[in-house]
């Protein structure tokens, strides 16, 4: 649901959505009545609030004093939860996590402060939740940068932890006064009015591999800033070298042209020495990810995502590191949304006018989508063909985007029906499966043969059982092991069958 405000800061109206938001693990249920949503609202904001959801605006979430509720006496020094006798059986906490420590404070159902807001540095958090938090409680964070090592924490202390949206929070509870301490009792008052936007919580190796794949990328564009910067000296100077990211020794000569200056050289020779560090990281993160997209839980995964076209394993990692689970996504249309590589749109009265996208979610998500895209308009001829009737009404960069989003809708489609991409035939995405094994060395295909790993994934998804080779080119043509051949290898694919 969503707030409207009025020019004072009241809140004129309260409006419920209807479904779910994209991405969240629970739907939404049915609207409920004005009555029930008024009366969470007071539990929110610790105030009647009239028949137009109205009130004083000293300040959208101050709390005030009633006199006919005396508050349990607490002091804030001692920072005690144990002391619940005139609290109600559940608690809702609310965490402020910051950089060095968190701010702590709980209310009751009623939305009565139960808890003062109290500091807690991250060296003794483990120690304090421990023994304050009861096995009842209902715990809410922000998603911030090490909110997920604050959730382990949680997890099997309370009976339920959320993770809030930053930014719809913000939206919904927006105040003038703003402390860490009136932060912590909006969140935890948000909880007991039941009016938390959460986010999904991803589990351990997708934390990890969100985390790695964030990591390759920041290198890549550090390495992309090197080699700009050696560029840009060749400028200056009217040199002629040859573009791209290509420094062999025979392409570095213009680097001693008598025209640089010594400290420009010394800055060449830095620059080059950087870039091969950068290089050789890059290349030892990409050999640990395709190591990985032959493991689980990711294998099972890549198995179907690999087939369509433009797909690589870095690309691949990175989307399912920011899809995770499929299957929280109940139609194409919200994993799109989440992407956020879905048009906005900003109407008012009879004006509607449409807007760029969104760009919500993850940043890697559209990064991995956009090289998809670029791959598939140049190999595939389906896609391509696509990609030349855009371009006829819109920008070529918008165009790439549309085919981005395409591109995504097929991908869960092939992800949540477990089927084969239907404009392929095995012959193709037998090659598809050729190229993920050209990409590892053997020890990273477990042992196998590449004819035996493109043959193995072909059993995997049930297709190509008569394909002998692989002859998109008949002048270069590559032979599949045969079934009993991986078999032999493998039996665990004749006991799934």
């Amino acid at each position: 649901m969503y707030l409207r405000w009025g020019v004072a800061g009241g809140i004129l109206g309260l409006t419920p959505h209807r479904g779910r938001h994209p991405g969240q693990e629970r739907p939404g249920g049915p609207t409920r009545p004005m009555r029930e949503i008024c009366s969470q609202l007071v539990l929110l904001l610790g105030r009647p609030v009239d028949s137009r959801l109205g009130y004083e605006p000293e300040s959208v979430f101050a709390t005030s004093a009633r006199k006919s509720t005396p508050q349990p006496q607490v002091q804030q020094g001692e920072c005690s939860m144990k002391d619940d006798s005139n609290a109600s059986p559940i608690r809702y906490i609310a965490l402020d996590i910051h950089k060095y420590y968190s701010v702590v404070a709980g209310v009751n159902r009623d939305g009565e402060e139960i808890l003062p807001p109290c500091r807690v540095e991250h060296m003794n958090l483990e120690e304090w939740l421990g023994k304050h938090l009861l096995a009842s409680d209902r715990v809410v964070i922000e998603s911030t940068t090490n909110a997920w090592h604050v959730y382990d924490l949680l997890e099997p202390l309370v009976a339920e932890v959320l993770v809030a949206n930053p930014i719809k929070v913000k939206q919904i509870a927006c105040a003038r006064v703003k402390t860490d301490n009136k932060d912590t009792l909006i969140l935890a008052r948000l909880l007991a009015a039941n009016l938390v936007p959460t986010v999904w919580v991803p589990l351990q190796p997708v934390r990890e591999l969100r985390q790695f794949v964030s990591h390759r990328r920041r290198l890549a564009n550090m390495h992309t800033q090197v080699v700009n910067r050696m560029h840009s000296v060749a400028h200056r100077h009217h040199l002629n070298h040859p573009k791209g990211k290509d420094f062999q020794p025979k392409n570095t000569a213009w680097q001693q042209d008598a025209s640089l200056s010594q400290l420009e050289k010394l800055q060449l020779e830095l620059d080059m020495a950087t870039r091969a560090h950068l290089e050789k990281q890059i290349e030892q993160m990409t050999r640990e990810l395709g190591r990985m997209s032959h493991k689980e839980p990711w294998a099972s995964d890549m198995l179907y995502l690999m087939q369509i076209p433009g797909c690589g394993v870095v690309t691949g990692m990175t989307i399912m590191a920011a899809i995770g689970d499929i299957t929280r996504f109940e139609n194409p249309k919200a994993l799109a949304s989440y992407s956020g590589l879905t048009p906005g749109l900003e109407q008012s009265g009879v004006k509607l006018r449409g807007k760029g996208i969104t760009k919500e979610g993850r940043r890697e998500l559209r990064w991995a989508l956009v090289e998809v895209a670029w791959r598939a308009v140049r190999a595939d001829p389906h896609w391509k063909r696509l990609f030349e009737e855009l371009k006829k009404r819109m920008h070529p960069n918008q165009a790439i985007v549309t085919i981005a989003h395409h591109l995504l809708v097929v991908m869960w489609h092939v992800l949540t029906k477990r089927e084969p991409y239907r404009h392929y035939s095995p012959e193709r995405i037998a090659y598809k499966y050729l190229t993920w094994s050209w990409a590892l060395d053997e020890e990273q295909r477990g042992g196998m043969t590449r004819p035996q790993f493109a043959r193995y994934y072909l059993m995997r998804l049930g297709i190509g059982d008569e394909l002998k080779r692989v002859a998109l080119n008949p002048e270069f043509p590559y032979r599949l092991a045969s079934v009993e051949e991986v078999l032999a290898i493998r039996p665990e694919l004749l006991r799934s069958e």
